[in-house]
């Protein structure tokens, strides 16, 4: 009885089987890997018209803020063409208008000016731009504001530009001015 015979047809049909299991998993993998491009190429499509949307907004936002600003501009060129028959005080009377209009514009969008003078130095709101002493002021305190500063919230936009008060000599800073 030859043995070899016998297992032929079964190592036949166990190859065969193999195969279409190789080729049902060859399948499943192209099906599975087109599926992962698709989902790649959507996300990448939504992460770029996320990314326009976001450039319209801020692009939207900006023209709003410019439209909210041309009155001002308005003012100061009408100022700046009034003729000689405007007194000095009409046209300082003028200019504060038009700089209270602009404070009222930053506060609408959130900015507020820093009140400095007579506060304690922070160096995160402050830049000291010089120091002074002066003995009936407090140590470290902004004596006087060369440049306002402005935050949004507690974010601070531009830190103001000040003179400090230093009492000690051995803690006093070399100074600009």
């Amino acid at each position: 009885m030859n043995t070899n015979l016998d297992f032929a047809p079964q190592e036949d049909d166990a190859a065969k089987a193999l195969a279409a299991d190789l080729a049902s998993l060859e399948a499943e993998l192209a099906t599975q890997k087109n599926l992962y491009l698709r989902l790649a190429a959507d996300f990448d499509n939504f992460r770029k018209r996320t990314a326009q949307e976001t450039d319209r907004r801020a692009a939207a936002q900006k023209e709003a803020f410019i439209r909210e600003l041309l009155p001002a501009i308005d003012n100061l060129e009408r100022a700046l063409a009034s003729d000689a028959s405007v007194s000095p005080e009409q046209l300082r009377q003028g200019v504060q208008m038009t700089l209270q209009q602009l404070y009222q514009l930053l506060r609408q969008h959130g900015i507020e000016p820093e009140e400095s003078l007579g506060q304690p130095f922070d160096p995160l709101r402050h830049e000291a731009v010089g120091s002074r002493s002066v003995s009936s002021q407090p140590d470290h305190v902004v004596l006087e504001v060369f440049q306002r500063g402005y935050r949004r919230g507690q974010e601070v936009l531009r830190p103001a530009k000040v003179v400090v008060n230093i009492l000690s000599d051995a803690a006093a800073p070399r100074h600009a001015g």
